[in-house]
């Protein structure tokens, strides 16, 4: 069974700047990081709370105009479907988010690799699209 100590080192052999933003738990296999991503892009939260290790981004608020909000998440809808594998866009509240849940007792370098991957691409490319149709409110 991995830990939060074999997440901790497949983000360093990955070359990941990550801070750890909550201590364990009491079990010795819970805790945060934030995974900083480059330039102006949104960080990662990384929380490892066995069974599940969830990655999550904070994307931007929900737009109050309906015919915006519309179009938000039907582009939102099709970048699932279409864009990608291992995470979705979701709604927290009125929060956008970009999520992904891996299992923590199975997990390997490469699928935790392969995540973090694609959230780095959808914050790259899909984001600026969709913070476009956030700021037209």
């Amino acid at each position: 069974m991995r830990t939060l100590k074999d997440v901790e080192a497949y983000l360093d052999k990955l070359g990941r700047p990550h801070d750890p933003i909550d201590g364990e738990g009491g079990d010795g296999e819970g805790g945060t990081f934030l995974i900083r991503s480059s330039g102006a892009m949104p960080p990662i939260a990384l929380r490892v709370d066995a069974p599940l290790v969830l990655a999550r981004a904070h994307i931007g608020q929900v737009p109050q105009d309906d015919a915006t909000s519309l179009k938000l998440f039907r582009k939102l809808l099709e970048l699932n479907a279409k864009a990608l594998v291992h995470s979705s866009y979701g709604l927290e509240a009125s929060r956008i988010v970009l999520s992904s849940a891996l299992e923590l007792e199975n997990l390997d370098f490469n699928e935790l690799e392969a995540t973090l991957d694609e959230i780095d691409l959808a914050l790259a490319q899909q984001v600026p699209e969709l913070l476009t149709l956030i700021k037209k409110n």
